[in-house]
């Protein structure tokens, strides 16, 4: 009877001893836990806000360029692989404490007293909300980054796009602007061209008529040139008939002296 007491009076002392440590623990770790979840609110709160329709990826650009953002920045990487960090620590942790109160050792010490099974399935609980506040911690961070790159991208298309609509504008301006050019200048060389038409008819009637004052003037040439011929045999027959007159005036004039002379 006396062993037994004391046995007895042993499992109440362990369990004591079991239940101000896992109050010891529950207060250290539900500060951290706490901060945990604060995070996780924070995370939750702050991807609504990103993805709140009427907020345009332009605004949110205009907001990611303030001054305090690009003092931040520097720091930003670091500060986001820290909490990754931190947030993978926890999560192992949490992990390690679901197996930990989820295996057959402390469901069998729980069998041996109702407060103790209590407590076990108490600190699972915790563990196992532990372990979901932390695994969506860590992806609503990774989340948040993504959105937040995705912004910015969606930002800078979004005025890579209004620039290329501005140039295609002005194309579409210039492309007018030259068809009404080229309209301009077909009309112009329409009209150039009636006027060169009329200009050659004029200069073919006036080449017809040169060509026939050409035809009379040859005509005329070849006139002369007949009367010229007629006119220099003309005057070779007169010159031979000149020269036979010439002659026989001579001759005559022999005579005459010749017959003086037999006077005499």
């Amino acid at each position: 009877m006396f062993l037994f007491n004391k046995t007895a009076s042993d499992v109440r002392h362990c369990i004591r001893r079991i239940r101000a440590d896992l109050e010891k623990i529950t207060v250290t770790m539900t500060l951290q836990w706490t901060a945990v979840a604060f995070f996780l609110y924070v995370e939750i709160a702050v991807n609504l806000i990103l993805c709140i329709p009427f907020i345009s990826a332009q605004r949110w650009r205009l907001i990611f360029s303030w001054r305090i953002w690009s003092w931040l920045s520097p720091y930003w990487n670091k500060c986001f692989f820290t909490m990754i960090m931190v947030l993978i620590v926890l999560f192992l942790d949490a992990v390690r404490e679901v197996q930990k109160y989820s295996g057959p050792e402390p469901m069998q010490d729980a069998k041996v007293n109702p407060n103790l099974y209590d407590h076990v399935h108490m600190k699972l609980f915790r563990a196992q909300r532990n372990l979901y506040i932390c695994g969506f911690s860590l992806f609503l961070w990774l989340i948040m980054r993504r959105v937040v790159t995705l912004l910015n991208q969606a930002a800078v298309t979004l005025e890579n796009s209004a620039g290329l609509q501005a140039q295609m504008e002005n194309a579409v301006k210039a492309a007018k602007q030259h068809q009404e050019d080229n309209q301009t200048l077909k009309q112009a060389l329409l009209e150039e061209e009636k006027s060169m038409s009329a200009k050659n008819q004029q200069l073919k009637l006036e080449v017809e008529k040169l060509a026939g004052q050409l035809k009379a003037a040859e005509d005329a040439v070849h006139k002369s040139h007949a009367e010229v011929e007629a006119m220099r045999r003309q005057a070779k027959g007169l010159a031979h008939e000149y020269d036979r007159l010439l002659r026989e005036h001579h001759q005559l004039q022999n005579l005459q002296s010749t017959e003086d002379k037999k006077d005499q």
